[in-house]
């Protein structure tokens, strides 16, 4: 029996240039993608033994295409381990890889596992167009297909309306919610690309970020290095004709993109030979009304500071996913504590992307080597999910 909560550390983490829809990624199958990341992590971790992973756990939003049939046991074949080593494929939609590293932290701290590797992946330019099969047989009339790239698909009649408004329409309502102008959420916007630009051109990316052999995609595809508040202004909103605030400048991406992370207790500690980049602190993943999905990180994320006795005062390092630059402001508007300029110092999802299932990783990673290099902090990653959900994790150095 185990009698004690283990100690969780991240000992590396790595992930692919994040594509643009129909960009350089697009040839690439998602399970290639996922088994590239996995490989690449383990590749930077020779002395352990690929056998001895306990499991392989990886988020995905989609399932409906390529990556069927448990994309996170193809990864596992795909790169070359050992057919001993198990695979689950796991689904909070966009922080479906959040919750892949959740479930990762907690087999450990519970005595279940010693090592995994934790991640996601998403190809959205590669998503299918699916159908529903007829009621009857031999039908006369037409068949809808539907896109499975983004948003709701055969919806159940049943649902309240109000809780299947499209995702823009969300952003839309926490603007006015909070009274965040286009103003704002323009600057805010400018500011991901400038921060994501720079980072780039400093180096900062260059510990995790492994690009794929043969693919000519040196750094994250959607960065704008040469926007401008004018160029941003030039666009029209596109969930509200009139009086619409949000538009595809202020919004992020549709993307393709992996993300690994490798987590261990004491005893994986001492079979990588390897300092931890991070310590898990404490998760945690609330609900909230589906239409102001966007504010869904704000309850997460007090209950995560809580479990891990902190406060917003003690953070260092904050990656908080911009689904929308008003989705984004608006929980800042409900965290008076938090001091703004403490998130995403390197360029959040409105530059480098927002491919589904892999952007929780992508997060927990990133700020995962933000303490490292920092040598110490308190480290936030966040998300809001669709139908109404947020997660958090908190890191420490």
């Amino acid at each position: 029996m185990n009698d004690r909560i283990r100690d969780v550390y991240i000992v590396d983490a790595v992930r692919t240039p994040v594509g643009k829809y129909g960009g350089a990624l697009a040839a690439v199958r998602p399970d290639d993608l996922a088994a590239h990341v996995v490989r690449s992590l383990l590749q930077r971790a020779p002395e352990l033994d690929p056998a001895r992973i306990d499991d392989v756990v990886l988020g995905n939003a989609n399932g409906a295409g390529e990556e069927n049939r448990n994309v996170a046991r193809m990864a596992v074949l795909l790169a070359g381990l050992p057919v001993t080593v198990p695979g689950v494929t796991v689904n909070r939609l966009c922080a479906s890889g959040l919750e892949a590293v959740v479930q990762a932290y907690r087999a450990i701290a519970l005595g279940d596992a010693s090592v995994v590797v934790a991640g996601g992946v998403e190809s959205m330019s590669r998503a299918p167009w699916v159908m529903p099969k007829p009621e009857r047989a031999f039908p006369v009339g037409d068949q809808r297909m539907y896109s499975t790239t983004l948003g709701w698909r055969m919806t159940n009649p049943a649902m309240e309306p109000r809780w299947t408004t499209s995702l823009g329409e969300g952003a839309e309502l926490i603007a006015d919610k909070h009274g965040i102008t286009r103003e704002q959420q323009d600057a805010f916007a400018l500011a991901s690309h400038e921060k994501a630009a720079r980072a780039w051109k400093e180096g900062a990316y260059d510990a995790e970020v492994v690009p794929l052999p043969g693919v000519p995609l040196p750094r994250d595809e959607t960065i704008r290095d040469a926007t401008s508040p004018e160029a941003l202004a030039r666009l029209k909103p596109v969930f509200r004709a009139e009086g619409g605030t949000v538009t595809a400048g202020n919004s992020s991406p549709l993307n393709d993109g992996a993300a690994a992370l490798l987590l261990v207790d004491e005893e994986g500690l001492r079979l990588t030979g390897r300092e931890p980049l991070a310590r898990v602190r404490a998760s945690a993943v609330t609900g909230i009304e589906p239409d102001l999905f966007g504010l869904g990180p704000v309850e997460a994320v007090r209950r995560a500071l809580a479990k891990a006795g902190r406060g917003f005062g003690d953070v260092t390092h904050f990656e908080l996913n911009e689904a929308f630059a008003a989705q984004a402001l608006g929980c800042f508007a409900e965290w008076p504590d938090l001091d703004p300029g403490i998130v995403n110092a390197r360029g959040g999802a409105i530059a480098i992307g927002h491919p589904l299932g892999c952007s929780g990783a992508r997060l927990a990673g990133s700020i995962a080597h933000q303490l490292a290099a920092a040598g110490s902090g308190i480290g936030l990653a966040a998300l809001c999910i669709g139908v109404g959900q947020g997660q958090a994790l908190v890191l420490e150095r």
